[in-house]
């Protein structure tokens, strides 16, 4: 495998965001480096521009529950990696709550990455019928976080 010069700060970088949002392993990929970072005993791996095929585990209730809400045209996803929070500051009050009415452009919750939070806001008015994350609990890209109808 050829060797390429590493950008040790983003391998630092990414590895911060992993311990900062709890993950168990982080990748990104520029379509010539691959770089995989990843704790609990898995070595760090950097690949360079290798196709990898990877077998997923058969799909479990609670996976196949998340499946049906990212199908569902009212999921909110998330833009993001990141931790969930579901009020502005410990103690506040949650942003929203199950059966809420919401409104498009509203602010549903925040997700923090990287020290900053962002704001997750309604992408159409409705009731708010199911809130699919826990207040601190770390999201991928592309998860369901709520589902408004």
């Amino acid at each position: 495998m050829p060797t390429k010069n590493i950008d040790s700060e983003l391998v630092r970088s990414l590895a911060h965001l992993l311990d900062e949002t709890n993950l168990t392993e982080i990748e990104y990929d520029t379509g010539s480096l691959r770089i995989r970072v990843a704790r609990q005993g898995v070595p760090m791996t950097v690949h360079h521009a290798a196709p990898v095929a990877v077998a997923a585990p058969a799909a479990a209730p609670a996976a196949a529950a998340h499946d049906d809400a990212a199908n569902h045209p009212g999921a909110v996803t998330s833009p993001m990696v990141g931790v969930a929070y579901m009020a502005p500051e410990p103690g506040a009050a949650r942003f929203i709550e199950i059966g809420a009415m919401v409104t498009e452009g509203q602010t549903l919750m925040l997700i923090e990455a990287m020290k900053t939070f962002n704001p997750i806001r309604a992408t159409r008015g409705g009731k708010v019928t199911r809130i699919l994350v826990t207040d601190g609990q770390p999201v991928e890209f592309g998860e369901p976080l709520i589902i408004v109808e």
